[in-house]
């Protein structure tokens, strides 16, 4: 009997863990696991905003898929089918070349994409805050506002150099703005005649921030963000954008020359390619996270629909770091269980809380329904994160880039990565053209047919 080839798609919270736990579940040679991702990193995304900021580097939050696995074989590039038919996952590699991936047991844990939105001119002027590149090119970009404002003698130019809107009262968004803004009072140290210009604004058509602190966190954050310097203004989306100026639904138009889009994220499309159920393009999957009808594939993560037996205010698992991963746990033992005949776990999670990491001394925490702010949440919500990175050689430079930080002030020189640059993600067209239902099995059976031609059986 061949061993299992167990597939799972996608390196993030979801993605990562569940090969690591299938790693210690499955004794050497049982299984082949291959893992299929873009990048051969885990990307610790609640602390991007930070390397937005420069407080962390890029390296502390990009954890090496080969350093955290040992008995799984990378598979670089996009998953853009599944053929469930055909057991065989369709993947596009960086060199645009289609490859098949079979498989006997699938996990799907691609995350999710940028959402896009059909507003004029956003696409071409605004810039993302989701991937690691996007951040490193965005602290470059803001600082490279500064110096070309400093430099010009036109009060015009000074005004939408200096002025930045952020979109989304999220965590990214709100996070961003802080980061970005305490980024901006340091470089301004240089540019004392800049320190009335600067301008940050926080847009949402939400009616508030941050509504999963709860009310009295939500305002408390909002009486921080304004205490900074930020305009909240919220019930307001954007209507326009232009190289030069924002224009906002209640009829402003603010000189602008950044606009940061945070303002949510879509279920990865690849979801919908295994034609079965899906709730806003999530893929609806049973409490023991198998695909209703397919029982040799899993999901879960962003882009899964995970029944939430803990909660009785929502129906579903919310898109979380935290759900995703605790769900590859479970998703790891019901695999292995498939594969030996044993009864399948439900996946259960009591929510612990909630972190924010305002920048500076200011932080916002609720964890296990108490609510704490200032040095408390701080300790709180930068412990969380040096514990719920899974690599001890990030978790070290995380903690020395902190204390780098704290002893000897920020640094705002820039690294150039914006001198030719722009916006990545939906706004650079970074898309993946993902297949449908029937390309899926198309695509799948002509490429198995020619791995076969080629290799044999």
């Amino acid at each position: 009997m061949s061993r299992p080839r167990i597939v799972v798609v996608g390196a993030g919270f979801g993605g990562l863990h569940t090969v690591r736990h299938l790693e210690r579940r499955i004794p050497n040679g049982a299984a082949d696991i291959a893992l299929v991702a873009p990048h051969d990193y885990m990307l610790y995304s609640p602390l991007l905003p930070q390397v937005a900021s420069g407080l962390l580097t890029p390296q502390s939050v990009a954890m090496s898929v080969h350093r955290l696995t040992r008995k799984t074989r990378f598979v670089p590039g996009h998953a853009i089918g599944v053929d469930p038919r055909e057991r065989v996952v369709v993947v596009r590699r960086p060199t645009g070349e289609l490859i098949p991936c079979p498989y006997d047991r699938l996990v799907l844990a691609p995350g999710g994409v940028t959402r896009e939105f059909d507003i004029p001119g956003l696409a071409e002027h605004a810039y993302g805050a989701k991937t690691l590149a996007e951040a490193v090119l965005l602290r470059d970009h803001v600082l490279a506002q500064l110096e070309l404002a400093n430099d010009s003698r036109d009060p015009i130019e000074r005004e939408e150099r200096c002025r930045f809107v952020v979109v989304g009262g999220g965590y990214t968004g709100v996070e961003t703005a802080a980061s970005l803004m305490r980024l901006c009072e340091e470089a301004a140290r240089r540019y004392p005649e800049l320190r009335s210009v600067i301008r940050w604004h926080l847009v949402d058509i939400a009616p508030k921030v941050l509504p999963e602190l709860g009310d009295r966190l939500g305002r408390k954050a909002m009486d921080l963000l304004r205490g900074m310097g930020i305009e909240v203004k919220l019930k307001v989306s954007v209507r326009e954008v232009s190289a030069d100026k924002v224009v906002l639904t209640d009829g402003r138009s603010l000189p602008c020359r950044t606009l940061i889009w945070t303002a949510g994220v879509s279920p990865s499309p690849l979801m919908e390619t295994l034609d079965k159920p899906t709730m806003r393009g999530r893929l609806e999957v049973g409490t023991d996270l198998s695909v209703p009808g397919l029982s040799d594939v899993f999901a879960l993560g962003d882009a899964a629909a995970v029944p939430d037996l803990s909660s009785t205010d929502s129906a579903y698992c919310p898109p979380t770091a935290q759900y995703a991963g605790r769900q590859a746990e479970v998703a790891a033992h019901n695999v292995v269980a498939s594969v030996l005949g044993r009864p399948l776990h439900e996946f259960k999670h009591k929510d612990m809380g909630l972190v924010v990491d305002l920048s500076g001394k200011d932080a916002l925490a609720r964890v296990l329904q108490f609510d704490l702010s200032g040095l408390p949440a701080l300790a709180v919500t930068r412990g969380y994160h040096v514990a719920s990175v899974p690599s001890s050689t990030a978790r070290a430079r995380i903690v020395a880039n902190w204390g780098i930080r704290a002893v000897t002030g920020g640094e705002v020189s820039r690294l150039g990565f914006a001198d030719n640059g722009r916006p990545s993600s939906f706004v650079a067209k970074e898309t993946v053209d993902y297949l449908d239902a029937e390309g899926s099995r198309r695509e799948g059976a002509r490429l198995l047919d020619n791995e076969r031609a080629r290799y044999g059986d």
